[in-house]
């Protein structure tokens, strides 16, 4: 395995660190022609310290993670993996047997991290008990949430057993900065770090002129920059997917790039920063 020294890390709440930079899933195991380069990419992720591997039983109904459980056979104590629960599926049982089947298509016998997709209608109670019974069995060892607003968050705090959160993941990009003012102060004050998906809006952010021009300064991509900009806050963990090796060390060689007080003023007049509470962006 490669050197993984170079890549920073986060604290969850239980004190275990994770890397900064990660690896998303979304859209994989569409194509058959990408399998072996989006099984590549995974492993050289690893060798680079990119460890966390983030994914979901509903990218491509269950078909992400059987391409991450088959890359990871041979390496799986190297990640750290993530996958989440639908909130269709976050009734007590409905959770504990969704676990098992997203445990058998990632061919492990445990799940790093396990998240409550979004807000459903299954009251919060239910779903923390069910985690909790999957940390007792050791079938996950933290649970969080996704595309949890502050509203969201506070409700959560007051059910039992809610403060073991571990991460909110939600969309934060140059162009998606509404969690700044409000979620992001708030999970800060909790000790809980935010996990940023989407960190190049699916590559929608690329051609914005401005991270073009902050990229050519640089001599680095645009997908760098925005990168970068996502990962100068502490607390927050940014998971773009890759499907491409080379995809993979662009990501990598983000974190070296340090962005200027002149860089972060021209992305702010582009993209500027939410003056009050905005509902919460999601894709």
């Amino acid at each position: 395995m490669g050197p993984t020294q170079d890549v920073p890390t986060v604290p969850l709440p239980s004190g275990e660190h994770v890397p900064v930079l990660g690896q998303g899933t979304w859209g994989w195991a569409q194509d058959p022609a990408h399998r072996g380069s989006e099984m590549q990419s995974l492993l050289l992720g690893l060798d680079l310290g990119l460890t966390l591997v983030d994914t979901a039983e509903m990218y491509g109904q269950g078909a992400a993670e059987e391409l991450v459980g088959e890359a990871l056979a041979a390496r799986r104590d190297e990640a750290f993996l993530v996958t989440k629960v639908l909130p269709y599926n976050a009734g007590h049982m409905d959770t504990v047997n969704a676990c098992e089947r997203s445990l058998k298509r990632l061919r492990t016998d445990r799940v790093d991290l396990y998240l409550l997709h979004w807000r459903g209608s299954v009251p919060l109670e239910e779903t923390v008990t069910a985690f909790e019974d999957l940390v007792r069995a050791g079938k996950i060892r933290h649970w969080g949430v996704s595309n949890f607003d502050p509203a969201d968050l506070r409700d959560l705090a007051e059910v039992p057993g809610g403060d073991a959160m571990a991460t909110d993941q939600v969309l934060y990009n140059p162009a998606r900065r509404g969690i700044e003012y409000d979620l992001l102060p708030l999970c800060r004050e909790r000790g809980v770090p935010v996990m940023a998906y989407s960190p190049v809006e699916q590559g929608r952010l690329l051609t914005a002129p401005v991270l073009e021009a902050v990229a050519r300064r640089h001599r680095v991509t645009a997908a760098q920059v925005a990168l970068a900009w996502v990962l100068r806050h502490s607390g927050v963990i940014a998971i773009p997917r890759a499907g491409r090796p080379e995809h993979v060390r662009d990501n990598h060689a983000a974190l070296a790039l340090t962005l200027t007080d002149d860089d972060l003023a021209a992305l702010d007049a582009a993209f500027p920063p939410v003056r009050g509470p905005v509902p919460l962006d999601v894709l």
